[in-house]
């Protein structure tokens, strides 16, 4: 289970982190193309309808053949390398924080550390806390999924490098106000709906059937992140459009571009020029990776969690011994 437990606890805060860092790192590699269609969708002034003919992408079907025309299959791979920079520490201080958070509130208040509500903050808290550490590996993350042929960036070095020389050392926090305030309610709300659908699924289903609790995890895992990513879905856009701030001439081969003044005027641009359902370009692809990221997420931690137990275990000791 997911959280402090004072019953059954086999895993340490540090080995919560590398269990965090490995289901991150596994799960990226899974994902990627799905977050490299959500972001081109995220980025899109245009419209995203066929009949609208200056827009590039219309669909995911369409951009998914015009990408792998264009610019060939490793293209749903671009920015891999910051990416999984990024979910391996993310994972890591992540699912540290979230263990010593419910800790913490298990011992020192009177809230139990399994509790729904519980989940929800410190989910929150932990996510915000990752965020921060992996800010910058984001918005390096993001300008490469962005960046079009010929490409402005050569590799990771010189991304770093050119942003920092032309745009200086606060452009790798960009888009930072709307990560805190979407990354709270999102991974917050992530955490609360799965410990609520495991809590629901030990009830509903026999608890001799234990065979299945990899599927549970991954399904449980699956329909937190669609609920979570539904209600929290137009602050995950918004930081998006402040990342790539700075960077548009990279983005012209895409369509029309906007230069945002911050978090107001970017919502204000995009309600006069794309009205509301700009702010839910991408959903498609977007839930689609929440579904597969959140329930391998889950699923990967909660594996490799019970690995580090079962090689902690008194009988894993004695046959390693033997």
């Amino acid at each position: 289970m997911v959280g402090y437990d004072p019953e059954g606890r086999c895993v340490s805060t540090a080995e919560a982190a590398v269990a965090g860092s490995a289901s991150g790192l596994v799960t990226r590699v899974l994902v990627s193309p799905l977050d490299v269609l959500k972001i081109r969708f995220q980025l899109q002034i245009e419209q995203l309808s066929s009949r609208n003919p200056t827009a590039k992408y219309h669909g995911m079907l369409q951009a998914v053949q015009r990408i792998f025309r264009e610019e060939g299959l490793t293209a749903f791979w671009k920015g891999h390398v910051p990416a999984q920079i990024l979910s391996v520490g993310f994972g890591a201080v992540q699912f540290m924080t979230f263990e010593s958070l419910t800790e913490l509130m298990h011992n020192f208040t009177s809230f139990r550390a399994q509790d729904s509500l519980v989940h929800l903050v410190c989910g929150g808290l932990a996510a915000g806390a990752a965020s921060v550490a992996v800010q910058p590996v984001d918005t390096l993350r993001t300008r490469f999924a962005a960046q079009g042929e010929p490409k402005i960036y050569l590799n990771l070095r010189h991304a770093v490098v050119t942003m920092y020389q032309t745009e200086g050392p606060g452009t790798f926090y960009r888009g930072l106000t709307p990560t805190l305030i979407a990354v709270f309610p999102y991974a917050g709300l992530q955490f609360f709906f799965y410990n609520i659908l495991q809590q629901f699924s030990k009830w509903a289903i026999p608890a001799e059937a234990t065979n299945g609790a990899g599927v549970r995890n991954l399904v449980c895992g699956s329909c937190a992140g669609v609920l979570s990513k539904s209600l929290t879905y137009p602050l995950d856009l918004v930081k998006k459009r402040l990342q790539v701030g700075g960077f548009e001439h990279a983005r012209a081969a895409f369509g029309q571009v906007r230069t945002y003044g911050g978090f107001l005027d970017c919502v204000r641009q995009m309600m006069r020029e794309e009205g509301p359902g700009g702010f839910f370009k991408g959903l498609s692809p977007s839930l689609l990776k929440a579904a597969f990221s959140s329930g391998f997420i889950f699923f990967w931690y909660e594996l490799f969690c019970s690995l580090l137990c079962t090689m902690k275990s008194p009988e894993s000791t004695q046959r390693k011994e033997g």
